[in-house]
């Protein structure tokens, strides 16, 4: 059985969501502030969470926070806020998605079915091979015209987290946070440079990258 943790201080939306969530087999777990809400997940172990952010003791971003130190299963953020900047913090910060209130109920039920089977898990390849190279997983290697290809411990995190995420976009607060740690996340400069030197090892073309590709703005995209 799913169980969902359900983070909101409106108890008549808080209610529809019991009674919607309940009728379709879920357990259900419900919290009116933060501070609950981040005991709640230590204690239920949630496989989804749908969070408010507007909460009376602390911020739902903050939440975020809390939550992404030790915990990986889905966020979907319920919000009154309309403007962009919301959801973006609210995303680079570890949300997988965003609602916003007023919000249709099969829409909501509709991306929590979406979020669960995405954070289901799935058999990882160990080996991940492209036209020029080849990168081991497992072993922590990479292989290219036959030899292996020296990388730093360094240059090896970025490539892993990048291929990790194979044609999915990796921002560069995320990058930047999961290799180097929370306090770099507006160090972009890390980035260029790095990714400089991956390219030149790995790319037949570094100027024109056809595996590790830059999106402008916003951050890197490994295709194999």
């Amino acid at each position: 059985m799913t169980r969902v943790l359900i983070v909101d201080d409106e108890p008549q939306i808080v209610r529809a969501l019991l009674i919607n969530l309940r009728a379709r087999g879920y357990d259900v777990d419900t919290a009116a502030d933060g501070r609950t809400a981040l005991a709640a997940a230590a204690r239920r172990h949630p496989d989804v969470i749908v969070l408010d952010l507007g909460l009376p003791d602390m911020s739902g971003t903050e939440v975020i926070e809390g939550l992404r130190g030790w915990l990986t299963v889905p966020i979907i953020v319920l919000s009154a806020r309309h403007g962009s900047e919301a959801k973006v913090q609210a995303l680079d910060l570890g949300a997988d998605d965003y609602v916003t209130k007023p919000f249709g109920m099969d829409e909501l039920l509709a991306r929590l079915r979406a979020a669960v089977r995405r954070a289901a898990p799935a058999e990882e390849p160990a080996v991940v091979r492209t036209a020029a190279f080849t990168v081991d997983l497992a072993a922590k290697k990479v292989t290219r015209d036959g030899g292996d290809v020296r990388l730093t411990p360094t240059e090896w995190q970025v490539l892993e987290v990048l291929v990790r995420n194979a044609g999915r976009l990796v921002s560069r607060r995320q990058l930047l946070r999961e290799v180097w740690g929370p306090s770099y996340e507006h160090e972009t400069n890390y980035l260029r440079v790095y990714l400089a030197q991956l390219r030149r090892k790995l790319e037949p073309d570094p100027s024109r990258p056809a595996h590790l590709i830059t999106e402008p703005g916003m951050g890197y995209r490994f295709e194999a």
